[in-house]
Protein backbone atom coordinates (compact mmCIF):
# COMPACT_ATOMS: atom_id res chain seq x y z
CA UNK A 1 0.00 0.00 0.00
CA UNK A 2 1.50 3.99 -0.94
CA UNK A 3 2.64 5.96 1.72
CA UNK A 4 1.46 8.35 2.90
CA UNK A 5 -2.31 7.59 2.68
CA UNK A 6 -4.68 9.75 2.01
CA UNK A 7 -6.24 10.30 5.43
CA UNK A 8 -2.13 11.38 6.57
CA UNK A 9 -1.98 14.23 3.93
CA UNK A 10 -5.75 15.72 4.05
CA UNK A 11 -8.08 16.47 7.78
CA UNK A 12 -11.14 16.63 6.41
CA UNK A 13 -12.59 20.35 8.23
CA UNK A 14 -15.87 22.29 7.33
CA UNK A 15 -15.70 24.31 4.84
CA UNK A 16 -16.14 28.07 5.56
CA UNK A 17 -18.58 29.06 2.16
CA UNK A 18 -21.01 27.16 2.56
CA UNK A 19 -23.90 25.70 5.02
CA UNK A 20 -27.12 24.44 4.15
CA UNK A 21 -30.36 25.40 6.23
CA UNK A 22 -33.58 25.70 5.29
CA UNK A 23 -34.79 29.34 5.32
CA UNK A 24 -37.74 29.85 3.29
CA UNK A 25 -37.97 33.33 1.66
CA UNK A 26 -39.45 35.88 3.20
CA UNK A 27 -41.78 36.50 0.08
CA UNK A 28 -43.51 32.81 0.70
CA UNK A 29 -45.18 34.34 3.73
CA UNK A 30 -48.42 36.87 2.92
CA UNK A 31 -49.61 37.28 6.59
CA UNK A 32 -48.31 41.03 6.37
CA UNK A 33 -49.56 41.85 3.36
CA UNK A 34 -52.65 40.96 2.55
CA UNK A 35 -54.22 43.64 4.66
CA UNK A 36 -53.29 46.98 6.08
CA UNK A 37 -51.15 47.03 9.19
CA UNK A 38 -52.38 48.77 12.07
CA UNK A 39 -49.83 50.14 14.23
CA UNK A 40 -51.21 50.78 18.05
CA UNK A 41 -50.04 52.18 21.22
CA UNK A 42 -51.90 49.70 23.61
CA UNK A 43 -52.56 45.88 23.95
CA UNK A 44 -56.26 46.69 23.56
CA UNK A 45 -58.55 48.94 22.94
CA UNK A 46 -61.86 49.65 20.61
CA UNK A 47 -62.69 51.25 16.84
CA UNK A 48 -65.68 52.53 15.24
CA UNK A 49 -68.07 50.95 12.66
CA UNK A 50 -70.49 52.82 10.80
CA UNK A 51 -73.98 50.64 9.65
CA UNK A 52 -73.46 50.16 5.68
CA UNK A 53 -77.07 49.68 4.97
CA UNK A 54 -78.31 53.44 6.76
CA UNK A 55 -75.53 54.97 4.65
CA UNK A 56 -76.83 53.10 1.42
CA UNK A 57 -80.12 53.74 1.94
CA UNK A 58 -82.00 56.39 -0.39
CA UNK A 59 -83.42 59.06 3.05
CA UNK A 60 -83.39 62.44 0.42
CA UNK A 61 -86.83 63.69 -0.72
CA UNK A 62 -88.48 66.41 -2.35
CA UNK A 63 -88.52 69.74 -0.32
CA UNK A 64 -91.81 72.13 -0.59
CA UNK A 65 -91.10 75.56 -0.26
CA UNK A 66 -91.08 76.73 3.20
CA UNK A 67 -90.90 73.17 4.65
CA UNK A 68 -87.92 71.23 6.64
CA UNK A 69 -85.73 69.00 4.32
CA UNK A 70 -85.60 65.18 4.96
CA UNK A 71 -84.34 63.82 8.32
CA UNK A 72 -82.20 60.62 8.24
CA UNK A 73 -79.18 59.63 10.26
CA UNK A 74 -77.03 56.37 11.14
CA UNK A 75 -75.34 54.46 13.48
CA UNK A 76 -72.14 54.01 15.02
CA UNK A 77 -70.99 50.95 17.13
CA UNK A 78 -67.85 51.34 19.30
CA UNK A 79 -67.74 47.31 20.98
CA UNK A 80 -65.67 45.71 18.40
CA UNK A 81 -62.32 45.54 19.79
CA UNK A 82 -58.70 44.00 19.23
CA UNK A 83 -56.11 42.34 21.98
CA UNK A 84 -52.92 41.77 21.10
CA UNK A 85 -51.27 38.97 22.67
CA UNK A 86 -47.92 38.25 22.89
CA UNK A 87 -46.34 35.81 21.04
CA UNK A 88 -42.01 35.02 21.93
CA UNK A 89 -39.61 32.56 21.27
CA UNK A 90 -35.62 32.09 22.41
CA UNK A 91 -32.84 30.44 21.59
CA UNK A 92 -29.98 29.79 24.26
CA UNK A 93 -26.39 30.00 23.02
CA UNK A 94 -24.20 28.39 25.69
CA UNK A 95 -20.75 29.89 25.92
CA UNK A 96 -19.20 26.25 25.72
CA UNK A 97 -21.09 25.96 22.46
CA UNK A 98 -19.72 29.78 21.67
CA UNK A 99 -16.22 29.21 22.44
CA UNK A 100 -15.89 25.50 20.61
CA UNK A 101 -17.95 26.53 17.43
CA UNK A 102 -16.49 26.62 14.06
CA UNK A 103 -15.16 29.67 12.42
CA UNK A 104 -18.13 28.93 9.51
CA UNK A 105 -20.94 29.12 12.57
CA UNK A 106 -21.88 32.08 13.69
CA UNK A 107 -24.51 31.14 16.70
CA UNK A 108 -25.61 35.34 16.84
CA UNK A 109 -26.43 34.78 13.39
CA UNK A 110 -27.86 31.33 13.46
CA UNK A 111 -30.43 32.50 16.14
CA UNK A 112 -31.06 35.45 14.99
CA UNK A 113 -32.76 34.04 11.86
CA UNK A 114 -34.19 31.10 13.63
CA UNK A 115 -36.31 33.09 15.83
CA UNK A 116 -37.12 35.08 13.16
CA UNK A 117 -38.37 32.05 10.97
CA UNK A 118 -40.49 31.15 14.14
CA UNK A 119 -42.08 34.61 13.80
CA UNK A 120 -42.95 34.13 10.47
CA UNK A 121 -44.51 30.59 10.48
CA UNK A 122 -46.45 31.64 13.59
CA UNK A 123 -47.97 34.91 12.20
CA UNK A 124 -49.02 32.96 8.73
CA UNK A 125 -50.19 30.22 10.57
CA UNK A 126 -52.47 32.37 12.60
CA UNK A 127 -53.22 34.63 9.36
CA UNK A 128 -54.49 31.73 7.71
CA UNK A 129 -56.58 30.42 11.29
CA UNK A 130 -58.01 33.93 11.22
CA UNK A 131 -58.60 34.42 7.79
CA UNK A 132 -58.49 31.87 5.56
CA UNK A 133 -61.34 29.47 6.64
CA UNK A 134 -64.96 28.57 5.70
CA UNK A 135 -67.34 30.63 7.93
CA UNK A 136 -65.68 33.54 8.04
CA UNK A 137 -66.07 35.80 5.55
CA UNK A 138 -69.80 36.47 4.62
CA UNK A 139 -69.53 34.24 1.36
CA UNK A 140 -68.48 30.35 1.03
CA UNK A 141 -67.95 28.87 -2.24
CA UNK A 142 -66.96 24.96 -2.38
CA UNK A 143 -64.60 23.90 -5.29
CA UNK A 144 -66.27 20.37 -6.61
CA UNK A 145 -65.05 17.80 -8.91
CA UNK A 146 -67.96 17.41 -10.71
CA UNK A 147 -71.48 19.27 -11.12
CA UNK A 148 -71.17 22.38 -9.50
CA UNK A 149 -74.76 23.47 -8.13
CA UNK A 150 -75.67 26.69 -5.50
CA UNK A 151 -72.59 27.81 -3.81
CA UNK A 152 -70.15 25.63 -5.54
CA UNK A 153 -67.86 26.14 -8.61
CA UNK A 154 -66.23 23.19 -10.89
CA UNK A 155 -62.30 22.92 -9.38
CA UNK A 156 -60.19 25.04 -10.93
CA UNK A 157 -57.33 22.18 -12.10
CA UNK A 158 -59.92 21.14 -14.31
CA UNK A 159 -59.65 22.58 -18.17
CA UNK A 160 -63.43 22.83 -17.95
CA UNK A 161 -64.00 25.03 -14.95
CA UNK A 162 -64.21 28.75 -15.14
CA UNK A 163 -62.07 30.42 -13.05
CA UNK A 164 -62.54 34.02 -14.76
CA UNK A 165 -65.91 33.89 -14.80
CA UNK A 166 -65.84 32.63 -11.10
CA UNK A 167 -63.78 35.39 -9.77
CA UNK A 168 -66.06 37.85 -11.56
CA UNK A 169 -68.76 36.36 -10.08
CA UNK A 170 -67.65 37.08 -6.44
CA UNK A 171 -66.26 40.34 -7.54
CA UNK A 172 -69.82 41.53 -8.57
CA UNK A 173 -70.96 39.74 -5.54
CA UNK A 174 -69.57 42.12 -2.74
CA UNK A 175 -69.58 44.97 -4.91
CA UNK A 176 -73.31 44.18 -5.12
CA UNK A 177 -73.72 44.52 -0.83
CA UNK A 178 -71.16 46.78 -0.05
CA UNK A 179 -70.66 49.01 -3.48
CA UNK A 180 -66.72 48.24 -2.83
CA UNK A 181 -64.87 46.08 -5.59
CA UNK A 182 -62.57 43.32 -3.93
CA UNK A 183 -59.25 44.14 -5.43
CA UNK A 184 -57.13 41.20 -4.14
CA UNK A 185 -56.89 38.16 -4.63
CA UNK A 186 -54.71 35.37 -2.14
CA UNK A 187 -54.46 31.94 -2.67
CA UNK A 188 -52.25 28.77 -1.62
CA UNK A 189 -49.34 27.71 -4.05
CA UNK A 190 -51.47 24.60 -4.91
CA UNK A 191 -53.97 26.56 -6.32
CA UNK A 192 -51.64 29.05 -8.00
CA UNK A 193 -50.16 26.47 -9.87
CA UNK A 194 -53.24 25.08 -11.54
CA UNK A 195 -54.54 28.80 -12.30
CA UNK A 196 -51.85 29.35 -13.83
CA UNK A 197 -51.90 26.83 -16.41
CA UNK A 198 -55.15 26.96 -16.84
CA UNK A 199 -56.39 27.18 -20.57
CA UNK A 200 -58.64 30.30 -20.20
CA UNK A 201 -55.73 32.35 -18.59
CA UNK A 202 -53.15 31.18 -21.28
CA UNK A 203 -55.36 31.93 -24.19
CA UNK A 204 -55.94 35.19 -22.84
CA UNK A 205 -52.57 36.20 -21.84
CA UNK A 206 -50.75 34.50 -24.90
CA UNK A 207 -51.71 36.88 -27.43
CA UNK A 208 -49.01 39.16 -26.03
CA UNK A 209 -46.38 37.24 -27.55
CA UNK A 210 -43.99 37.31 -29.86
CA UNK A 211 -41.42 34.96 -30.99
CA UNK A 212 -38.42 36.57 -29.25
CA UNK A 213 -40.85 36.72 -26.11
CA UNK A 214 -42.95 34.33 -25.02
CA UNK A 215 -46.04 35.00 -22.88
CA UNK A 216 -45.41 34.78 -19.12
CA UNK A 217 -48.21 33.61 -16.84
CA UNK A 218 -47.38 36.41 -13.93
CA UNK A 219 -49.16 37.39 -11.23
CA UNK A 220 -49.14 40.08 -12.25
CA UNK A 221 -50.53 39.69 -15.65
CA UNK A 222 -52.77 37.16 -14.19
CA UNK A 223 -54.27 40.32 -11.78
CA UNK A 224 -54.66 42.92 -14.72
CA UNK A 225 -56.84 40.47 -16.57
CA UNK A 226 -58.98 40.21 -13.75
CA UNK A 227 -59.25 43.80 -12.83
CA UNK A 228 -56.75 43.14 -9.67
CA UNK A 229 -54.56 45.42 -7.63
CA UNK A 230 -52.90 42.40 -6.81
CA UNK A 231 -52.65 38.34 -6.56
CA UNK A 232 -50.50 37.11 -3.29
CA UNK A 233 -49.70 33.42 -3.43
CA UNK A 234 -49.01 32.17 0.12
CA UNK A 235 -45.99 29.30 -0.56
CA UNK A 236 -45.19 28.94 3.42
CA UNK A 237 -44.64 25.39 4.77
CA UNK A 238 -44.45 23.97 7.98
CA UNK A 239 -43.90 20.98 9.59
CA UNK A 240 -46.76 19.58 11.85
CA UNK A 241 -44.65 16.77 13.74
CA UNK A 242 -43.65 16.55 17.43
CA UNK A 243 -39.23 17.09 17.86
CA UNK A 244 -38.03 13.58 17.64
CA UNK A 245 -40.25 12.51 14.69
CA UNK A 246 -40.17 12.17 10.93
CA UNK A 247 -40.98 15.77 9.42
CA UNK A 248 -44.36 16.09 8.33
CA UNK A 249 -44.22 19.36 5.97
CA UNK A 250 -47.68 20.51 4.32
CA UNK A 251 -48.92 24.08 2.68
CA UNK A 252 -50.03 26.75 5.53
CA UNK A 253 -52.57 28.45 2.95
CA UNK A 254 -53.83 24.76 1.40
CA UNK A 255 -56.04 24.64 -1.38
CA UNK A 256 -58.19 27.67 -1.21
CA UNK A 257 -58.40 31.39 -2.18
CA UNK A 258 -59.61 34.15 -0.68
CA UNK A 259 -61.07 37.27 -2.78
CA UNK A 260 -61.06 40.59 -0.78
CA UNK A 261 -61.23 44.68 -0.82
CA UNK A 262 -58.60 46.23 1.35
CA UNK A 263 -57.57 50.30 1.00
CA UNK A 264 -54.69 51.88 -0.59
CA UNK A 265 -54.27 53.02 2.78
CA UNK A 266 -56.25 52.83 6.25
CA UNK A 267 -57.98 55.75 7.66
CA UNK A 268 -60.87 57.30 9.01
CA UNK A 269 -64.39 56.33 7.34
CA UNK A 270 -61.83 53.60 5.04
CA UNK A 271 -63.51 49.79 4.97
CA UNK A 272 -61.11 46.80 4.60
CA UNK A 273 -61.87 43.20 5.01
CA UNK A 274 -59.21 43.05 7.68
CA UNK A 275 -56.85 44.64 9.60
CA UNK A 276 -53.94 43.93 11.76
CA UNK A 277 -53.50 45.72 14.93
CA UNK A 278 -49.73 45.85 15.57
CA UNK A 279 -49.07 46.35 19.53
CA UNK A 280 -45.91 49.00 18.56
CA UNK A 281 -46.30 50.48 22.33
CA UNK A 282 -44.88 47.30 23.86
CA UNK A 283 -41.51 48.00 24.68
CA UNK A 284 -39.57 49.50 21.60
CA UNK A 285 -41.39 47.10 19.24
CA UNK A 286 -41.30 47.85 16.16
CA UNK A 287 -44.25 48.93 13.23
CA UNK A 288 -45.13 45.10 12.89
CA UNK A 289 -44.98 45.24 16.63
CA UNK A 290 -41.98 42.88 16.88
CA UNK A 291 -38.31 43.01 18.21
CA UNK A 292 -35.70 40.74 18.56
CA UNK A 293 -33.44 41.79 21.84
CA UNK A 294 -30.75 39.49 23.23
CA UNK A 295 -29.12 39.26 27.00
CA UNK A 296 -27.21 37.18 29.33
CA UNK A 297 -28.54 34.42 31.57
CA UNK A 298 -25.49 34.41 34.02
CA UNK A 299 -27.43 31.19 35.90
CA UNK A 300 -27.20 29.13 32.78
CA UNK A 301 -24.04 30.65 31.45
CA UNK A 302 -25.61 31.76 28.20
CA UNK A 303 -26.50 34.25 25.95
CA UNK A 304 -30.65 34.40 25.03
CA UNK A 305 -31.80 35.50 21.41
CA UNK A 306 -35.63 36.11 22.06
CA UNK A 307 -37.93 36.92 19.58
CA UNK A 308 -41.50 39.15 20.82
CA UNK A 309 -44.49 40.18 18.50
CA UNK A 310 -47.96 41.05 20.01
CA UNK A 311 -50.47 41.49 17.12
CA UNK A 312 -53.98 40.94 16.76
CA UNK A 313 -55.40 40.12 13.01
CA UNK A 314 -58.46 40.89 12.68
CA UNK A 315 -61.58 40.17 10.59
CA UNK A 316 -63.48 43.61 10.35
CA UNK A 317 -65.76 43.17 7.20
CA UNK A 318 -66.61 39.74 6.96
CA UNK A 319 -69.01 41.46 4.15
CA UNK A 320 -65.55 42.16 2.00
CA UNK A 321 -64.76 39.08 1.96
CA UNK A 322 -65.20 35.79 -0.56
CA UNK A 323 -64.02 32.98 -0.39
CA UNK A 324 -63.30 29.59 -2.13
CA UNK A 325 -62.89 26.35 -0.49
CA UNK A 326 -61.14 23.29 -2.30
CA UNK A 327 -61.07 25.19 -5.02
CA UNK A 328 -58.34 22.32 -6.39
CA UNK A 329 -58.36 18.75 -5.88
Amino acid sequence: MPNPLQSDIHVNVPLTQISIAFLQNQMNFVADRVFPNIPVSKQSDRYYTYDRGEFNRDQMEVRAPATESAGGGYTVDNSPTYFAPVYAIHKDIADEQRNNSDPVINMERDSTNWVTHQGLIKREKLWAAKYFGTSIWDTDITGVSASPTGPQVLQWNDAASTPIEDIQAGKIAVLGQTGFEPNTLTMGAEVWSALRDHPDIVDRIKYGQTPGSPAQVTRQAVAALMELDEILVTKAIVNTAAEGQTPSHSFIGGKSALLSYRPSSPGILVPSAGYTFSWTGHLGAGAMGGRIKRFRMESLAADRIELEMAFDQKVVAPELGYFFTTVVA
